[in-house]
């Protein structure tokens, strides 16, 4: 069933990271996801991005019809990381997909393990779904992010744009005007 229920993505250590573990996120983390999402924004160079607030995290992941999840990567119990994803579908394979919205792992816990871990946490997710693809979107300045999705064996889907409406741009189109 998807999206997986929460319930089923256990607590799990890493024996790669010895005294990780990445845990299903609950509504009680949402002030902590907030944070790591504004990191997540600075670091991108948008601090001001960010318009949703601890309420609006937890309505959207953990409310009723909530159909993205979240997780937890702690070390030694301190939370050092998130992820954020959610169903995608592909026409092509007939098949969803896992789309990672929010990857992000603390600037001092970077390359030690940690984001690996999670990516590959979401890929069994993925696998173990049936999902045909798992993909995500990461800024062209970035690189690296992009060294590292490389090296885990991603590959840039560089013949495709994304294109987006969103604010104003949104309300007016859908309005007709």
């Amino acid at each position: 069933m998807w999206p997986l229920p929460v319930a089923e993505l256990r607590a799990t250590a890493v024996d790669a990271v010895p005294g990780l573990v990445l845990r299903p996120a609950t509504a009680a983390d949402a002030g902590l996801i907030l944070r790591f999402i504004i990191e997540l924004a600075v670091y991108e160079k948008e601090p001001d991005a960010v318009v949703t607030d601890q309420d609006g995290i937890a309505a959207s992941l953990f409310g009723q019809g909530a159909t993205a999840r979240a997780l937890i990567a702690e070390l030694d119990a301190e939370p050092v990381g998130y992820a954020v994803w959610f169903a995608s579908y592909s026409t092509w394979l007939g098949r969803n997909g896992l789309y990672l919205e929010d990857l992000y792992v603390t600037p001092e816990m970077r390359g030690r393990g940690v984001g690996k871990a999670i990516l590959r946490q979401l890929a069994a997710l993925a696998v173990a779904q049936g999902c045909g693809r798992m993909e995500w979107s990461v800024l062209d300045w970035n690189a690296p992010a992009i060294a590292f999705y490389e090296s885990v064996g991603a590959r840039p889907q560089s013949e495709w744009t994304v294109f987006r409406l969103t604010g104003d741009a949104l309300s007016t189109f859908a309005a007709g005007r």
